[in-house]
């Protein structure tokens, strides 16, 4: 069979390389995990997420380009899903296994998942899926974004075998730059998923964080001015700009008329199809109308093909 070639999806935020910014974190959450083991045996559920919270924000303390990367992880985590064979999702946290952090679209995830391990064993009560899941609601809510409702009880999958066929995340470009088969493309994964035109464009709008990285996807630059606030400038940067093919660019993307800014073709796929664009103009004006949106689609992402979870108490 030949080897699948490596896809790009549009929401890869690639900032994962590890370095010793977090060493110092690492030997703390170490030599303090006996404690929290001990301490997990009659914590609560909220107390047990609040100390991991604690942790995950730490670490995007101490590189603050994290944060996008955990909101990739978890995205990536949970979009595997397809409703009519029941299969992928975030439920065994299959993502941390090398069979999957394989897939094209998830080049640099592995060193996302490996500066998340001292977490995990600091917090031996939290499940590799929970945990993957979690750290995406955490980002997005320390960055300024709303807050989504969590819910906890993932029970890992232990055999790489479940892990599901490379190919099954949104591609930034499916041949026609931003026409009809790019579009078409967005709608048949989303809708392998459960997910309608407004969901597309809801989550879409986590495009306002995070920057691609040529060693991840080969596109490079941010979508906004500020990379690190979860916000809706992703919307009005997009309905409000002249976007024009980068001719400076290795492969296929859009900048805006200063060349700060970048776009997908998947992106502008948004603005030329009338179903989609009625959302963009809508989030571009009201934030808080993309804030409830966004919250009740990520919630639906990272529940997609779970069962038997309970919503943790919104304190955590």
């Amino acid at each position: 069979f030949a080897k699948p070639r490596a896809r790009t999806d549009p929401f890869s935020h690639a900032h994962a390389p590890a370095d010793t910014r977090d060493t110092t974190l690492f030997h703390t959450m170490v030599s303090t995990v006996s404690t929290t083991n001990a301490a997990s045996a009659v914590a609560t559920p909220n107390e047990r997420f609040a100390s991991l919270r604690g942790d995950v924000i730490a670490l995007m303390t101490s590189d603050g380009d994290f944060g996008p990367t955990l909101v990739r992880l978890a995205w990536h985590s949970s979009a595997t899903y397809d409703k009519m064979t029941k299969t992928g999702g975030s439920g065994g946290g299959t993502i941390r296994f090398k069979e999957e952090l394989q897939h094209g679209a998830n080049a640099g995830l592995a060193l996302a998942v490996a500066r998340l391990e001292p977490v995990k064993l600091a917090h031996p009560d939290v499940s590799w899926a929970d945990l993957i899941a979690f750290v995406g609601v955490v980002a997005i809510q320390h960055m300024g974004g709303p807050a989504v409702p969590f819910s906890y009880g993932r029970v890992d999958e232990l055999d790489p075998a479940i892990v599901t066929p490379d190919g099954r995340l949104p591609a930034a470009n499916s041949g026609d730059g931003h026409g009809e088969t790019t579009r078409k493309g967005l709608r048949d994964v989303f809708t392998r998923m459960g997910f309608d035109d407004c969901e597309i464009v809801a989550l879409s709008g986590a495009h306002a964080v995070g920057r691609c990285n040529a060693n991840a996807s080969g596109y490079v630059g941010p979508w906004t001015g500020n990379p690190l606030v979860f916000d809706n400038s992703y919307f009005v940067l997009l309905e409000g700009q002249q976007w024009s093919p980068d001719t400076a660019a290795t492969k296929l993307q859009y900048r805006d008329p200063a060349g700060k800014y970048m776009m997908l073709p998947s992106d502008i796929a948004l603005i030329e199809d009338a179903a989609f664009k009625k959302h963009v103009d809508e989030y571009a004006k009201d934030q808080t109308k993309f804030f409830t949106d966004f919250s009740t689609a990520f919630e639906k992402l990272e529940t997609l093909g779970t069962s038997g979870l309970t919503l943790l108490m919104a304190s955590a």
